[in-house]
């Protein structure tokens, strides 16, 4: 045997290990051979229990073993190390074995610390979940908050169970406030299904109403009442989707047929429209003609058929009707200006009176005329430039009254 061996073989094969105090101590025999596979092979048994240990350290570390197992194998480790049956450093053996059931010891007491926090940890999960439920107990978000309590569940069974008591008590808080929101969101559908059922009623006797409507042809005061069903219809309870999808198709299709029969008539009304206003715009083409005016009367006459024609069309479009009568209306309004114009110019009266006017200041110039010879005759400078002066002003008169007079038919 090698001095790295503690240990050694006799002759006749027993094999023996030195104890820790010295002494040696018979472990077994060899009689299979070769002395040095037979030291290996109690060598090996140690190492099986080095390995054994190491393992066991490597597994407490990792939180894959348990303390008390730890130490179990520890002490029998140690139990083995005093009547050893491998060869191998008992000392050092032992050493081992009392680390690891040091180790244990620390990873009990870690465990115990971590399985107060965990305690300490799930405890206040739980008061978390209690508020939280609380918190909820009056949400009328009934789906997000329902699915919110089913999660809070779910996690609070999740939770290790450490303090019955308490947990308890924190779980009769969750389950009060969850039972008071089932209660709620019961109370809430119960109430739609009856608003449901309420709704059905009612729109029902809507789309009766629009049914009886829809072969209506009186198109203003029907639209007026499919627009009252419509408000009717919006301040009414609402059913479930798939029902008011049915009830929806049922009065939009009472509408649509009034509508439609409506659109119709309407639209071969607006062709018409279209004609009469294409005719009175032709007769507004013709009234153009007449200006500018020469003869009033015959204007006037004129303009007189053509407002018959008008008035024998029909209706126009709504958006041209007040541009076209404006037009007619400003050449009715010009032609009345040119009848006034032309009595003005024909009155006997006014003309009479322009005449005399005229003939006052025909007197007044020959008179200037006369007193301008005189005062040429006499030589006098200054009577002459004031005859003159008041010869000019005589002649502005004249030519202003003359004026006047010219504008009068003679007619």
């Amino acid at each position: 045997m090698g001095e790295s061996v503690p240990g050694r073989m006799d002759d006749d094969g027993t094999v023996y290990v030195r104890m820790p105090d010295g002494s040696e101590r018979s472990i077994g025999q060899w009689a299979a051979g070769d002395p040095e596979a037979g030291l290996a092979y109690f060598t090996r048994r140690y190492q099986d229990l080095v390995v054994e240990l190491d393992l066991m350290r490597t597994r407490l570390k990792k939180g894959q073993a348990k303390p008390a197992d730890a130490v179990a194998l520890a002490e029998r480790i140690k139990q083995a190390a005093t009547e050893p049956s491998f060869l191998g450093d008992l000392t050092a053996l032992d050493v081992k074995a009392d680390q690891l059931a040091e180790l244990a010891g620390v990873r009990k007491t870690e465990i115990a610390e971590e399985k107060e926090q965990a305690k300490a940890d799930a405890s206040a999960r739980r008061q978390g979940i209690a508020d939280e439920a609380e918190s909820l107990a009056n949400s009328q978000q009934w789906k997000a908050t329902g699915q919110k309590f089913r999660e809070l569940l779910d996690e609070w069974k999740a939770l290790p169970r450490f303090d019955k008591a308490a947990e308890q008590e924190q779980w009769e808080r969750f389950r009060t406030a969850r039972s008071a929101f089932d209660k709620a969101r019961r109370q809430h559908f119960a109430k739609l299904d009856e608003q449901r059922a309420e709704a059905i009623v009612v729109k029902d006797d809507i789309i009766r109403r629009a049914q009886a409507l829809s072969s209506s042809t009186d198109w203003a005061s029907t639209s007026r009442a499919y627009r009252d069903l419509m408000t009717e219809w919006k301040a009414a309870p609402r059913a479930t989707r798939e029902q008011e999808d049915r009830l929806w198709q049922a009065f939009r299709a009472a509408q649509d047929t009034f509508f439609d029969a409506r659109k119709a008539v309407f639209s071969e009304r607006d062709e018409e429209e279209k004609k009469n206003l294409e005719a009175k715009e032709a007769i507004l083409a013709k009234v153009d003609a007449l200006f500018p005016v020469t003869d009033p009367q015959a204007a006037r006459q004129k303009l007189s058929e053509f407002m018959d024609q008008w008035d024998q069309i029909g209706y126009v479009p709504r958006d041209a009707k007040a541009k076209i009568e404006k037009r007619l209306r400003s050449a009715e309004r010009k032609i009345r200006d040119s009848e006034q114009e032309r009595w003005k110019r024909t009155d006997p009266a006014a003309r009479a009176l322009a005449e005399t006017t005229a003939n006052t200041f025909r007197n007044s110039v020959a008179q200037r005329e006369q007193e301008l010879a005189t005062a040429e005759e006499s030589g006098d400078a200054g009577a002459i430039a004031k005859a003159t002066s008041a010869l000019e002003s005589a002649q502005a008169l004249l030519a202003a009254a003359e004026g006047a007079l010219s504008e009068y038919s003679e007619e």
